[in-house]
C-alpha cells in the first residue's frame, strides 16, 4: 500500500511539472500574441508554442561573448573586404577559435563572392541580439531596421574579450525565450505576407526578423542546432 502510495505520489508530481510548462509555454505566447495585436502585426492562433526553460539550452556567457564577437568580426570582413583589418580583429580580440566552420571558410577566402559578403554582412544584427543577451545593450526593440553598427560597433572597440566577459551578465533564461517566441511570430507575418506578394506588415524589417530569430533560435538550442545549421521555420 505504502508503495502505491509513493507511485501515485510520483505520479502526480510528475503531472503538476507538465502542467506547469505547458502553462508556461501558453502564457509566453499569450503575451507576444498581445503584443502582435497591439502592433497591429498579424498572427494566426494555431501556431505551436516554443520551448519551456526547462526544455531549452542554457548557453554559457562565455559562448555568446565569443558568438558576439565573430559575428561583428564577419560582418565588418563583409563589409570592408579589408584583410589587414580582419588580421588585427582576430589578434586584438583572440578569436582564432571563435568562428564556426562556414565563417571560417569565409574569413580565410580572400575572394569571397558578392552574395557570401552580402550574407555575412547581415550578421551584424546576431552580434546585436548576442550584446543585447549579454544587457550591453538594454532593449533589443522592434525589429524595424538594422541594428545600429556604428554604436555597436564602438563599445567593442574600446573592450578585449577579457573587457567584454567582465561587463557582461548573461539575461535569464525566460527573457530569452520571451524575444525568441515573439520574434518567431513576427516572423511567420512577414513570411506570410512575402508568400503572398505583399510587402512586410506592420513596419517590419524582413530581413532583419530573420536574423534575429536565427541568432534568438541559437541562443535557446533550437532543436540542439548549432550556429551554421540554425533553422528558422515556422
Amino acid at each position: 500500500m505504502m508503495r502505491r502510495s509513493f507511485l501515485g505520489f510520483l505520479t502526480s508530481l510528475a503531472f503538476i511539472g507538465s502542467a506547469n510548462a505547458e502553462g508556461e509555454a501558453e502564457a509566453r505566447k499569450a503575451a507576444s500574441t498581445a503584443q502582435l495585436k497591439k502592433e497591429g502585426v498579424p498572427f494566426i492562433d494555431h501556431l505551436p508554442t516554443i520551448e519551456t526553460e526547462a526544455e531549452s539550452r542554457r548557453r554559457t556567457k562565455d559562448e555568446v561573448v565569443k558568438r558576439a564577437i565573430a559575428l561583428v568580426i564577419v560582418a565588418v570582413t563583409a563589409e570592408t573586404n579589408d584583410r589587414n583589418f580582419l588580421g588585427n580583429l582576430i589578434s586584438q580580440f583572440g578569436a582564432e577559435g571563435f568562428f564556426t566552420p562556414k565563417e571560417q571558410a569565409f574569413v580565410g577566402n580572400p575572394v569571397a563572392t558578392e552574395q557570401d559578403r552580402a550574407n555575412f554582412s547581415w550578421r551584424y544584427e546576431g552580434a546585436f541580439v548576442m550584446l543585447w543577451a549579454l544587457q550591453v545593450f538594454k532593449n533589443l526593440g522592434r525589429p524595424d531596421k538594422p541594428c545600429d553598427v556604428s554604436r555597436m560597433v564602438s563599445v567593442l572597440r574600446d573592450l578585449d574579450t577579457e573587457g567584454l566577459l567582465k561587463r557582461a551578465n548573461l539575461r535569464p533564461q525566460s527573457e530569452l525565450l520571451d524575444a525568441a517566441d515573439l520574434i518567431y511570430r513576427y516572423n511567420w507575418a512577414v513570411m506570410d505576407a512575402r508568400v503572398n506578394g505583399k510587402a512586410a506588415p506592420a513596419g517590419l524589417e524582413r530581413d532583419v526578423v530573420v536574423e534575429r530569430h536565427y541568432a534568438l533560435n541559437w541562443l535557446i538550442g533550437y532543436m540542439g542546432q548549432e550556429w551554421d545549421n540554425i533553422s528558422t521555420d515556422t
